[in-house]
């Protein structure tokens, strides 16, 4: 299987070597030219993914149109603009799997919603859970989940991209899969907030616990499977960017936790806080089905400029109730 990347940030650059196993060439796209002469020149991402020696069998390009025809493409665009990406590429009915976790502003569709609206004959799968890029191109072990509703497609993908240090858990829940990574971004915010303004360890966990029941009431809803939840995309995805600076959504939070702006902290960026454009559209969609989810709409607070104490205060006040999802 002949694996094309679009995107050539840390995320994509990661999956690349992961898919360049025993010297299996891949391809891939990024849309700055000093990331492709830097990968093919020096066989490193020094941009993004700086001191990690990439396979030579990695090629980059910088013209989307070099990856038609290849047996399948690993999306890891941002979520915002996957739609942008797919539309500048005859995708046909080659196989997408996507790496990118959020929900897209002004439709709030989920990535792969997106996708099958601009590539309606392409099979779709999600690669979703706790991954940090670096640790992943310098083959430390992970382990993911691999959703696709397509049996036969999901097991080939698991058998080409698997590996003893890379382990990818197969699932039918593609809606699961990407409802745990979109959510779990803006949680990951939250908690950043609670390491910035000093709160301690014992308000993360009850965060960590009370967002994941929130997760889990959204998911639900919106027709994810319970397992899928708990799982490597869901909770597994949760516990890692709740607790590392490795984290850019937990970094945000932590900027935020210290009295900074959200525009100062994003226009300081590098690379993308997905939570940061997923929270508001997550509050829409949390509101259009009827699902109650405070600590989404403390982040949407604090992200709109409120005083962390004024947003901290609201939350410690709200009624106590049953413990329940």
């Amino acid at each position: 299987m002949r694996i094309g990347v679009i995107g050539g940030g840390a995320w994509g650059t990661a999956l690349a070597q992961v898919a360049a196993r025993d010297d299996a060439p891949v391809l891939l796209w990024a849309r700055e030219p000093d990331v492709v002469e830097s990968i093919n020149g020096a066989h490193e991402n020094r941009a993004f993914l700086p001191g990690v020696p990439l396979s030579a069998s990695i090629r980059a390009t910088g013209t989307l149109a070099d990856l038609a025809g290849l047996d399948a493409l690993l999306v890891v665009a941002p979520a915002q603009h996957v739609r942008t990406v797919l539309s500048e590429i005859a995708v046909g009915t080659t196989p997408l799997v996507l790496c990118a976790k959020g929900i897209e502003a002004g439709t709030r569709l989920l990535v792969g919603e997106v996708a099958r609206s601009v590539a309606p004959h392409a099979p779709i799968a999600v690669l979703s859970g706790p991954t940090f890029a670096h640790e992943v191109a310098a083959g430390k072990p992970t382990a993911v989940t691999l959703a696709c509703e397509d049996e036969a497609l999901r097991t080939r993908l698991v058998e080409r991209l698997g590996a003893p240090a890379f382990r990818p858990y197969a699932s039918a829940d593609v809606t699961g899969a990407e409802i745990g990574g979109a959510v779990k971004n803006v949680l990951a915010i939250a908690c950043g907030v609670v390491e910035g303004a000093g709160l301690g360890l014992n308000a993360r966990a009850a965060l960590i616990a009370r967002g994941f029941a929130e997760m889990t009431r959204f998911g639900l809803a919106r027709g994810a499977q319970a397992d899928t939840l708990t799982g490597l995309s869901g909770l597994g995805d949760l516990v890692l960017t709740c607790s590392s600076t490795n984290s850019r959504n937990f970094s945000l939070g932590v900027g935020l936790g210290q009295g900074r702006s959200a525009a100062e902290l994003l226009a300081d960026r590098k690379t993308v806080a997905e939570g940061a454009f997923t929270a508001p559209v997550l509050r829409e969609a949390a509101a259009e089905a009827g699902v109650d989810m405070p600590v989404v709409a403390a982040v949407n607070a604090l992200l709109e400029g409120a005083p962390v104490a004024d947003v901290i205060e609201a939350l410690l006040s709200r009624p106590l109730k049953a413990e329940a999802v």
